[in-house]
């Protein structure tokens, strides 16, 4: 009997490429329906591109932040991984499950902190 994982991972050429497709679009789904966090992060983002549009930055600046803005939402769905992996072994408090869900945590303040400080760079070049 195969398991659930060999079957899938059985694929080759285009039905791979397809069935990883619709697996990541399943993610974007679960995070998006199952975590505020992915969605306030989405939104923010989406804010963001808006913006950047608008904005006089020359194009190395729009693609810097654009970059900083992938990378935030690339960090949450991470983060979201990481939290459902953690919960699914087990939702009882363990140390090694905190020092997980935390650094997860960190790293999406990371991002966060990163894009912030971008934006203010960018705002600031163009006022001074």
């Amino acid at each position: 009997m195969e398991s659930f994982a060999s079957n899938v991972k059985g694929k080759k050429g285009v039905a791979r490429i397809l069935k990883a497709a619709g697996y990541s679009i399943d993610g974007f789904k679960a995070a998006y329906k199952f975590e505020a966090a992915f969605r306030q992060v989405l939104w923010l983002n989406i804010i963001l591109f808006t913006i950047i549009i608008f904005m006089p930055f020359n194009v190395t600046v729009k693609m810097v932040l654009v970059i900083a803005s992938f990378l935030s939402l690339i960090v949450e769905l991470i983060n979201t991984g990481i939290e459902a992996s953690v919960d699914h072994t087990s939702t009882d408090y363990h140390p090694l499950a905190k020092i997980a869900k935390d650094a997860g945590s960190a790293a999406q303040f990371l991002a966060l902190l990163l894009l912030f400080v971008l934006w203010l760079m960018a705002l600031s070049n163009l006022l001074f």
